[in-house]
C-alpha cells in the first residue's frame, strides 16, 4: 500500500479480501488486482470484492502459481481474465463481476449461521488458554509515558477508523488524550497532523515517518517471547520495549492504558461484530472478550464520544 500508485496493477495472495484493504486498494487509484488467492471463499460474507469492484477496480482471481511467474516491476496486459507479460500469457483467471459478487453476497449471509457457530467453538476453546488477559498475569513493561488519571485515545485500522479519528478532533483539542497507535492506526494519528505518544503491536504495518517521530514504542511479541517486530525496529535504528501476551494488539494496549491508571479508554476502529472479526482472520473472540471483561466501563467507542464533542 505505501509504494503502489495510480494506475499500477497489484498482486497479491490474499484470500478473502477484506473490506479495509479493498477500499485502501481502492483510494491507491490502481487499475486492477490480481489475486493468487480466492477472493472471497464462501465461509462468511465477505464485502471486501465487492468493494473493490464497486471502486471501479477490475479484480481477477487468477491462480496460486501468479506470484512464480510474474516479477516486481513487470509490465502486464489483462484482457479480461487472461493475463500476459513479457509477451506470453501467464495466466487465465476469473473476472470477479459486481453482480455476481452482490448475489454471493446475499447468500452468504443466508448460512452465516455456520460462522457463527464455529466462531463460537473457536472461542470456548481459546477462553482458558488466554486466561492471563482476564487475571492479570501479562508482564506489562515500565513505560516512559505516565498514563495515570489520563484519558487515552487507542487508534486501531480498521473500518471507518480514519473519518471517526477525525470527527474526534473537539475531544482531542479538549482533552489533550494520550495517542496510543496501534501498528498501522499510527500512520492515522499522524495523517491528521497529531503526533503518536505511544505505537504499539507487531510493527508490520505502521509507516516509518510514525516510528520515528518520537512515540514510545512496544513491540507485542507472542507468548513465547519470539518478537519478528523488534528486527525491524533494530534496522531502523528505533530503541523499543517487548511485551509478550496472547491476544491481539489491540487487546494488550486497552490492558496496558488499564493497568497503567487511564481514566477513560477511547477506542478507534476497534472490531466489534463478526464480520470485522472474520475479516481480521480471527476465528474466535476469547482475548477481545476477555479483555473487555477485565476494563469493564473504563472504554467507550469513539463513536459515542464524537456525539458528545460535536464538530466546531
Amino acid at each position: 500500500m505505501k509504494r503502489i500508485g495510480p494506475g499500477d496493477v497489484a498482486v497479491i495472495d490474499h484470500q478473502n479480501l477484506d473490506r479495509i484493504a479493498a477500499e485502501e486498494l481502492a483510494s491507491c487509484g490502481v487499475r486492477a488486482v490480481l489475486n493468487a488467492a480466492p477472493s472471497s471463499d464462501g465461509t462468511y460474507p465477505n464485502m471486501g470484492p465487492l468493494t473493490l469492484v464497486r471502486g471501479g477496480v477490475r479484480l481477477v482471481d487468477a491462480g496460486p502459481e501468479l506470484f512464480e511467474r510474474i516479477a516486481d516491476g513487470d509490465p502486464v496486459e489483462i484482457d479480461g481474465g487472461r493475463i500476459a507479460a513479457r509477451g506470453s500469457q501467464i495466466a487465465d483467471g476469473r473476472v470477479l463481476e459486481a453482480e455476481e459478487l452482490t448475489l454471493q453476497l446475499e447468500a452468504q449471509r443466508r448460512r452465516i449461521d455456520r460462522a457463527i457457530h464455529d466462531f463460537t467453538e473457536n472461542t470456548m476453546t481459546h477462553l482458558r488458554e488466554e486466561g492471563g488477559l482476564l487475571f492479570g498475569t501479562v508482564d506489562l513493561p515500565e513505560t516512559r509515558t505516565r498514563f495515570r488519571d489520563r484519558h487515552v485515545l487507542i487508534v486501531v485500522r480498521g473500518t471507518d477508523h480514519v473519518r471517526d479519528l477525525r470527527a474526534l478532533r473537539a475531544y482531542i483539542e479538549d482533552v489533550n488524550p494520550i495517542l496510543v497507535g496501534v501498528d498501522g492506526g499510527a500512520d492515522a494519528i499522524v495523517g491528521e497532523g497529531l503526533i503518536p505518544d505511544v505505537i504499539l503491536g507487531d510493527m508490520d504495518s505502521a509507516g516509518e515517518a510514525a516510528l520515528r517521530s518520537g512515540a514510545e514504542l512496544i513491540v507485542h511479541a507472542y507468548p513465547d517471547g519470539e518478537a519478528p517486530g523488534s528486527e525491524r525496529l533494530r534496522k531502523l535504528g528505533l530503541a523499543h520495549t517487548v511485551v509478550p501476551s496472547a491476544g491481539t494488539s489491540q487487546d494488550v494496549a486497552m490492558l496496558l492504558a488499564h493497568e497503567k491508571g487511564a481514566e477513560l479508554i477511547v477506542s478507534v476502529g476497534a472490531h466489534f461484530n463478526l464480520v470485522e472479526f472474520l475479516e481480521r482472520r480471527r476465528n474466535g473472540m476469547s482475548s477481545t472478550f476477555l479483555t473487555r471483561l477485565r476494563i469493564g466501563e473504563t472504554l467507550v467507542d469513539a463513536k459515542g464520544v464524537s456525539h458528545l464533542y460535536p464538530a466546531r
